[in-house]
Formats: structure tokens, sequence, C-alpha cells
């Protein structure tokens, strides 16, 4: 059993109330959540990760709860994402640990949420950042919700550390003009629609 202690966690919050056009009716809001832990892999190669999923799921349940109360409540957070920056010593595989820990807890404690979550992982040293996608939780196809957040930490990931985000958004873009499905259109039966 694999341990991933936290060093530290950055909760942040952004309201977007003008984006040069009118001002909307109600302020878009995004957050995002990131812990930087110890990688227990790093300098070394194990053949099967997947078991260490289990023991990230109590980070991503923290990690969503903290960010959903922050945005709200989840009847406010219509937009969902996730990533991870593995440092030197790790590789890419072991920010996919993160994929069910992660994206399983935001869909758990949102509810109806059928859409897949949207994932970047990369490998980088401290300061790093990276851009989480952004997608609508129910529906793929609403463009007014593709978006991004960017995250990082000025000391992390150290070469033995990764860094695990999550991030929301409450409304679509502020002046989302691009067409398609519109987010009152959704069906949410398949995840695309």
């Amino acid at each position: 059993m694999p341990d991933f202690p936290v060093r530290k966690m950055q909760l942040v919050l952004e309201e977007v109330r003008h984006d040069g056009g009118p001002a909307p009716d109600k302020a878009r809001r995004l957050g995002a959540i990131l812990a930087c832990v110890k990688n227990p892999f790093a300098n070394t190669y194990v053949p099967d990760l997947q078991p260490a999923m289990e023991d990230l799921k109590p980070l991503g349940a923290e990690m969503s709860e903290r960010l959903i109360e922050a945005l709200g409540g989840k009847d406010q957070i219509d937009g969902y994402g996730k990533g991870a920056i593995v440092g030197e010593a790790g590789e890419l595989e072991h920010g996919a640990l993160w994929h069910v820990p992660g994206g399983y807890a935001m869909r758990g404690l949102l509810g109806q949420s059928n859409a897949i979550v949207p994932s970047c992982m990369k490998k980088g040293g401290i300061g790093t950042r990276l851009d989480i996608p952004l997608g609508h939780i129910n529906a793929a196809y609403v463009r007014s919700h593709f978006d991004g957040v960017e995250i990082g930490l000025t000391d992390g990931p150290a070469a033995d550390e990764i860094v695990f985000g999550l991030a929301m958004s409450c409304g679509g873009r502020v002046h989302a003009r691009m067409g398609g499905l519109e987010a009152w259109d959704v069906k949410g039966e398949d995840g695309l629609r």
C-alpha cells in the first residue's frame, strides 16, 4: 500500500464579472484545488500501478468536497476537469493514477454527471503550470463550457512529487456564442448530448 503524504494544498477561486462585452447577469465562477504529494514511485519502475488508485480515493474525495463547498454547492457547478503535474523523477503514468480518484470523486459528489471528465497531465519541475481542460458535466458537446483553468505551485512539484488538481466551473464562458448544443438543451443520456 503506497503512501501519498500531502505536503501542501492550494485552493484558487476566480470570478469573471466582465469579458469585454456586456456585463453578464451573473458572474461566472471557476475554481481549482491542488494537492502536492510525495510520489512513492519516483526513481523506480513498478509494473502494476492500478492498486495505488485506491489509496488516492480519500484525497480525491477531500479535494472534491472542499472545491464544491468553495463554489457554493453542487447545484451551482456545471463544468469540471482534472489534471496532474509529475515531478522529474516520476513518469507520466504516475499522473494517470488520478483518473479514478479525482474524476469519480467529483462525479459522485456532483450527482448527475454523465460526461467524461476532461484531463491533462505532464511532467515538469518546480513552478510548472498546467491548463486543466473544462467541459460540461453532462454533455461533452456543450461548446460554451469548453475552457480551462491554469494551475501550478511556485514550489512544486519537486522531482519526487506529484501535483494533483481538480477544477470546476459555474456557468459557461461569459460571452459564449459559438453555437452548438446549449446547456439548457442537454439531455444528459449518453454524456455527449
